[in-house]
């Protein structure tokens, strides 16, 4: 049977969703939907405002595989500091716990400094982006014995620009730099594919791939004052940031499989 979603947090959060508030993370119903806020939230500890809808669950049952249009209409109280988005992934890795696995995303993503994640040849390793990675396939394993000679032939811009595509194609690595979301609604789609994805925004196309991760992956959103380093050169960094307070809204998430 189909699976669809059409949640507008009204009059309560729904039932299918896990909540999570840690360390200054918070969830509350606001007037038009779904507040995720950080508050007062300490670089001394992990802080977290998340929903999502694959707790307790295997990666290999995770809900959601293409073909489905997810429509997400969100808000923001300005920059954000860590990291936040939504959008659909395979939960790698949580500072919350979990085994580990290599990254699989499709979704709207974001990371402030000192996060620097340059996965896409030319996209910033940080800022708001329409993203896609799948790390889990034939193709993206069979680089694991190579990653060394490829951090150093990236060291070189021009090797880099010889091997990092190559890479780029094989893990689906698409992204594209968006706007930040203000305190306007706006409507952020994903139509994802077996053979590719769409993202738009308020109906402008923003990214157009034939790259996309095959799935299952959770729908995921959050706000949390992590950072993050992982760049083509080898260089890799976590750590927090204080965050005073900062929320994203969610006004509905709707979740609709389509026809093949």
């Amino acid at each position: 049977m189909a699976l669809n979603i059409d949640e507008s947090f009204r009059p309560r959060l729904g039932a299918r969703w896990r909540a999570t508030q840690v360390g200054g993370g918070r969830l509350a119903l606001v007037e038009e939907g779904l507040r995720l806020a950080l508050v007062g939230a300490s670089a001394a500890r992990y802080a977290d405002a998340q929903i999502d809808d694959y707790a307790g669950m295997a990666r290999r049952d995770f809900p959601w595989r293409p073909p489905l249009r997810l429509l997400v209409r969100a808000r923001a109280s300005g920059p954000l500091l860590g990291t936040a988005g939504f959008g659909f992934w395979n939960n790698p890795f949580s500072p919350l716990g979990g085994w580990p696995a290599l990254p699989a995303a499709i979704w709207f993503f974001h990371a402030s400094p000192p996060s620097d994640m340059p996965l896409a040849l030319g996209v910033p390793g940080y800022g708001w982006k329409a993203a896609c990675i799948d790390a889990t396939t034939p193709r993206a394993l069979a680089w694991s014995p190579l990653a060394l000679p490829v951090a150093l032939a990236n060291q070189s811009e021009r090797m880099r620009r010889r091997v990092w595509p190559r890479v780029q194609r094989d893990l689906r690595i698409a992204e594209a730099p968006i706007e930040p979301p203000g305190a306007e609604w706006r409507e952020y789609a994903i139509e994802w594919r077996e053979d590719g994805a769409r993202f738009a925004i308020d109906g402008r196309t923003v990214l157009a791939t034939d790259r996309a991760p095959r799935g299952p992956l959770g729908f995921v959103a959050w706000v949390d004052n992590q950072w993050m380093v992982a760049t083509p050169r080898g260089h890799f960094g976590w750590g927090l940031v204080d965050v005073p307070g900062q929320w994203m809204d969610l006004g509905m998430v709707s979740i609709e499989m389509l026809g093949r």
